[in-house]
């Protein structure tokens, strides 16, 4: 008898732990002029995997991925040092024709 491993997810699964949430702030608005959006993103995700999620999730196509890693900072809570996490930013620009509407929900 076999066991089935109940970890393994399907890739739309796989997808939503990959896209955390969209970014809005006046930058990120800013950017969706150009057709492009920026998503908060697992630490661990990759380019092609970031793409191959937004394409899946959102029914777009995908130009090009770019990312970026912000350090956490350094912060004191009672005496104690502590040090927030590392986040991981994806702006990604779409084809020409296709948008993504951060405001609505999935």
């Amino acid at each position: 008898m076999s066991k089935v491993d109940k970890t393994k997810k399907t890739p739309s699964e796989r997808s939503y732990d990959i896209i955390r949430h969209p970014v809005i702030t006046e930058k990120a608005t800013r950017a969706s002029e150009h057709n492009q959006v920026t998503f908060q993103v697992s630490v661990d995700a990759t380019k092609p995997e970031i793409s191959v999620a937004i394409e899946s999730l959102f029914g777009v196509k995908v130009r090009a991925v770019n990312t970026l890693i912000s350090k956490g900072k350094v912060k004191r809570f009672k005496g104690r040092t502590g040090r927030r996490a590392d986040t991981k930013k994806a702006i990604v620009t779409l084809e020409e024709g296709h948008t993504i509407d951060v405001t609505t929900g999935i």
